[in-house]
């Protein structure tokens, strides 16, 4: 067996023209040297029934030996405010906040912190090992600690505060629950003799969601929160409860009071990773692995489901222990891209085999795309990389308990797999949950993904290079662009290419890319969809960091995570989140088709329809029995129509003049509709006995000469090798590539 895993990596950035520089940041804990291959990939999949691994080697400067060294990963985001002298003042301090814990108790957990936790030195206002409130200040070798008696109740607001009084000589904590009712109430409050004079530790940051292992600017944090922290106040003097309580809820912080340290404010700059601290110190702060913005504060009143209508009632941010966006590895080998390199799916092999052990052969992907605005091919494939981030590191088929019953089979795990659970510092995917059991709303391509490489799981990436290696087989030359391109630089991307071929899994989809595919096809551009589940979830990516995207998940939707009530706004854009479809653009306005079911048990054969005797596409279907079914063969589940699936719907928008070409209607007990397909609940839902559970095939014309053609099933890409490549889903995707890449207007069909 081949280890995928004793070498890990990820290239940055993920996405490079030719005559840009990528590096590759790698790590090994067992090895001390590889061998370094770069690959130009035709198939990924190394499935023997198919066309198997399949890559070439261009020849470049990173190919060799390299060495390699462990890097470890530091989950857990935080906010780091610098070390500043208003920081440093030398009398009685007061640290309160509004909290909502996820998961507290098991380990001792920071608040806000100016704590030393090498040196037992500094002040912190945290949860310990039992979930209660503790203050703690620590100087010259001791520590003084305040421990309130009843732990915090998880998933619950309070204000919770500690107290140094110097003058006094005390510590004190204090926590009130801000639902105190049906036994919600956890308030308490505790005192201890503290001391009377302190000298704070120098060059130590203040700390939000943790705390400090060592000095400096940018230092290493352990003690990571898991809830959300809402409206943190600091202040140089030691102040009642009551008075500490009405700091932290004020919308408007005292900012000439000379008492008040900080007010830091997070509805303020929602999309960045800044903190805004807005009383008359200044002292903001960035944030560390993305935790989540946007979130309802203690004061949301749900009054408004989006926190663009009101930002003040969004004030908090959610934090977790196990936040990853942001490896932070050191570059071990780097390059400049060839001017002369063809685009496409690249990725660095790495190899090794030491002693008896299993040969090591990791990789590392990225994508080599055509430079804009200079297309060298009529034809462009689409790589999804915001879908393949969303699914990034998924680890859902073992930690979500029906795995087993929605696959309709056991699981087999793959090394990969294996690995991922022991190593879940990895970052998730968007379909997992948090340790707290919160869902992971973004994903970032700065650390290894392991289902995003050659020999990686057979979905998605792999699936897609089933594309490339057929129209490497059948001599077609293509760019390779990506969705996140699109994002950015819109249609005038799109506009160069006579034909677009969006891949097998097109999920996640932001408005720019929509609005890109739309304005191409009304323009005269032609889309070949080879897919299923397309253009289905509306997300966004981040402002200023490449390769991070977000999706809220809702309520709305086959989804494996529900979010919080009131919080789908996309914190990196401000738009709403959820289904495309319930944002007023279901997948039939672009495509024709929208998936309407899942189907794990086995995949199925289509069924031409009468619409495709139609004399004005004939050239659609020559060289094909049309009295024969289409597709009963194939490498997932052993048919064409399977996996996801897409239907033509005209109450969702499939155009009038759309050809509806084929059918795979009858699914059996398998074919289980996706959740918004439910009206009511009854036995005749599943594909056995609902004719609405079904793939279909769709060409349609658009305006200028433009036209789609869509085969609604993640499973049609990994048919097209069937028997040498000589089989009917090949040959009508021949067809179809061949026709869309002629100018030639489609006689018969008339301006739409």
């Amino acid at each position: 067996m081949t280890d995928t895993t004793a070498v890990l990596g990820y290239a940055w950035p993920l996405v490079v023209s030719p005559g840009e520089r990528i590096r590759f940041h790698l790590s090994s804990a067992t090895l001390q040297h590889a061998e370094a291959t770069l690959l130009r990939v035709r198939c990924a999949d190394p499935d023997p029934d198919g066309p198997g691994l399949r890559f070439t080697a261009p020849g470049a400067p990173v190919d060799g030996p390299v060495a390699l060294r462990h890097q470890p990963l530091h989950p857990g985001s935080c906010a780091v405010v610098p070390d500043a002298p208003a920081l440093r003042g030398p009398g009685s301090l007061s640290a309160g906040c509004l909290l909502w814990p996820t998961a507290p108790g098991g380990r001792p957990q920071a608040i806000l912190s100016r704590w030393r936790d090498d040196l037992q030195q500094g002040w912190w206002l945290g949860l310990d090992a039992a979930g209660r409130l503790e203050f703690r200040v620590g100087a010259a070798g001791q520590v003084w600690r305040a421990v309130t008696p009843r732990p915090l109740l998880e998933r619950e607001w309070a204000f919770v505060g500690g107290v140094l009084d110097l003058q006094a000589g005390l510590l004190r904590v204090f926590q009130h629950s801000l639902d105190p009712q049906a036994g919600r109430d956890t308030s308490a409050v505790a005192e201890t003799a503290g001391p009377q004079a302190i000298v704070w530790p120098a060059e130590t940051a203040l700390v939000m969601a943790a705390t400090t292992r060592e000095p400096g600017p940018d230092p290493r944090t352990t003690a990571h929160l898991d809830g959300k922290i809402d409206r943190p106040r600091l202040a140089a003097a030691a102040l009642a409860p009551d008075a500490l309580r009405a700091l932290c809820e004020a919308q408007d912080p005292p900012v000439t009071d000379p008492a008040l340290v900080a007010a830091w404010d997070f509805s303020r700059d929602i999309p960045s990773d800044r903190v805004r601290d807005r009383a008359a110190n200044r002292l903001d702060g960035r944030l560390r692995q993305l935790p989540m913005r946007a979130m309802t504060g203690a004061n949301w009143d749900g009054r408004t489901q989006h926190w663009v209508a009101a930002p003040e009632q969004y004030g908090a941010i959610h934090f977790h222990s196990d936040d990853m966006a942001d490896a932070g590895w050191d570059a071990d080998l780097e390059m400049t891209i060839p001017p002369d390199w063809r685009s496409g799916f690249y990725a660095l092999r790495l190899r090794a085999r030491e002693g008896g052990e299993d040969p090591v052969e990791s990789h590392v992907a990225f994508f080599v795309r055509a430079p804009l605005g200079q297309p060298r091919a009529a034809l462009a494939v689409v790589a999804s990389t915001a879908t393949f981030l969303a699914y990034a590191n998924s680890a859902l088929r073992l930690d979500q308990v029906h795995a087993e019953a929605m696959l309709e089979g056991l699981i087999a795990l793959s090394r990969d797999d294996v690995y991922l659970q022991q190593h879940r510092e990895l970052g998730l995917s968007t379909y997992d949950t948090h340790s707290d059991g919160s869902g992971w709303c973004y994903s970032s391509a700065k650390r290894p993904i392991l289902n995003m490489r050659p020999r990686g799981a057979s979905f998605n990436y792999g699936n897609d290079t089933h594309i490339l290696d057929w129209l490497e087989q059948i001599g077609q030359d293509h760019d390779v662009i990506t969705d996140d391109d699109i994002h950015r630089h819109g249609a005038q991307l799109l506009a160069g290419y006579r034909c677009v071929i969006s891949g097998s899994h097109p999920e996640y989809t932001s408005r720019e890319m929509l609005d890109a595919f739309d304005h191409y096809q009304r323009g005269g551009g032609r889309h070949i969809y080879l897919g299923g589940n397309g253009f289905y979830w509306r997300i966004a990516y981040h402002p200023t960091e490449p390769h991070t995207m977000e999706i809220r998940r809702g309520m709305m939707g086959l989804r494996t995570w529900e979010g919080e009530a009131g919080e789908n706004g996309l914190s990196f854009s401000g738009e709403p989140s959820g289904l495309w479809r319930a944002n007023g653009r279901a997948p039939q306005r672009l495509v024709g088709v929208g998936f309407d079911a899942q189907v794990f048990t086995r995949s199925y054969p289509y069924r031409w329809r009468e619409e495709a005797r139609d004399p004005r596409i004939g050239w659609l279907t020559e060289g094909i029995d049309l009295d024969a079914p289409l597709g009963d063969f194939g490498l997932r589940g052993g048919g064409a129509a399977g996996i996801e699936v897409d239907r033509v719907e005209p109450t969702l928008g499939s155009p009038p003049a759309l050809l509806w070409l084929a059918t795979a209607d009858r699914l059996d007990y398998g074919g289980v509709p996706t959740l918004e397909e439910f009206r009511t609940l009854h036995r005749g839902a599943m594909g056995d006995q609902n004719a609405a559970v079904r793939a279909d095939i769709a060409f349609f014309p658009t305006a200028r000469g433009g036209a789609v053609f869509s085969t609604g099933s993640i499973a049609w890409s990994c048919a097209l090798s069937h028997a040498g490549y000589d089989n009917s889903v090949s040959r009508l995707t021949g067809n179809v590539l061949r026709r869309f890449l002629d100018p030639a207007p489609f006689d018969g069909f008339g301006e739409t």
